[in-house]
């Protein structure tokens, strides 16, 4: 059977468990269980912590994982990316004291507090930084304040928490990470299924179905507006005037889409929601 770490809890923990179950895999019901086997579909599921997951999969005792990217550079495991999920998203900057520090040369010498050190200071290496890294489970912006560090390495959002306690960012984006799935290198049967089905639901919840019938005078410009994924399927109608489309479209352009159509002279506008796709 394929085994499959997923995160047990954290911000990963309920969106993996949502995208496994609409990719036909079969989950576990008590959050106790850190062991769950779905025959039906030849795989079984290993619920970690999220920052063990790489180094499970690295080590080849599990093939696949679904984790950040963030953990996956801080392990250091042989694990390797094999796609992005499309959630989780997060961004990794610097930042200390108001008017401290201005580029990224500054952190030279100076304690900067990290729940990440293994990334951090791979990236600070590859730029020619030496700085002393200074580990914390969380909460790094009260290091500065609390005199363990003198900067930090951190998620950021807004940006809001790290205001708050009287730092500002500076320097380079350090990573731009999200939830992706990682394996161990070794190609195992059910991993091509797995994948195919994962991007499966990614394409169901980026895209919708789009049907509108409008005038064969009209129907080159239709198209143009909405080409569809490779291409419209165009129907006959009773009226020889007039024929059906049906189209993919991003849902984010969904309403956009049927402005224009409409206005094109296209009636009958419909959106459908797609619950599993194979393109």
């Amino acid at each position: 059977m394929l085994r499959i770490a997923v995160p047990n809890k954290g911000s990963l923990s309920e969106t993996a468990a949502q995208m496994l179950y609409e990719a036909g895999y079969t989950g576990r019901r008590d959050p106790r269980e850190l062991i769950v086997a779905d025959p039906r579909n030849g795989v079984e599921f290993f619920y970690l912590r999220p920052r063990d997951i790489a180094t499970y999969v690295g080590s080849g005792a599990l093939d696949v994982g679904i984790t950040g990217r963030d953990l996956l550079l801080d392990s250091g495991s042989d694990a390797t990316e094999i796609a992005p999920l499309g959630f989780g998203d997060s961004t990794f900057r610097f930042a200390g004291p108001a008017g401290d520090f201005t580029e990224l040369a500054d952190l030279h010498g100076v304690r900067v507090a990290t729940s990440y050190p293994g990334l951090v200071g791979d990236f600070l290496a590859g730029h020619g930084v030496s700085a002393r890294l200074v580990k914390l489970d969380g909460a790094v912006e009260s290091a500065v304040r609390l005199g363990v560090a003198d900067a930090v390495a951190d998620v950021v959002s807004t940006g809001s928490t790290l205001r708050k306690a009287g730092l500002e960012i500076f320097g380079p984006v350090i990573l731009e990470s999200e939830a992706v799935l990682i394996g161990s290198g070794v190609d195992r049967p059910g991993a091509a299924t797995l994948l195919r089905r994962l991007q499966g639901v990614l394409v169901a919840r980026q895209y919708v179905l789009l049907d509108y019938d409008v005038p064969v005078a009209h129907l080159e410009r239709a198209t143009e507006v909405a080409p569809g994924f490779e291409s419209p399927t165009v129907s006959p109608l009773h009226d020889p005037e007039w024929v059906a489309v049906r189209v993919m479209t991003p849902r984010v352009d969904m309403n956009h889409v049927m402005d224009e159509l409409y206005s094109l002279g296209a009636r009958a506008i419909l959106v459908s929601a797609i619950h599993a796709a194979r393109l």
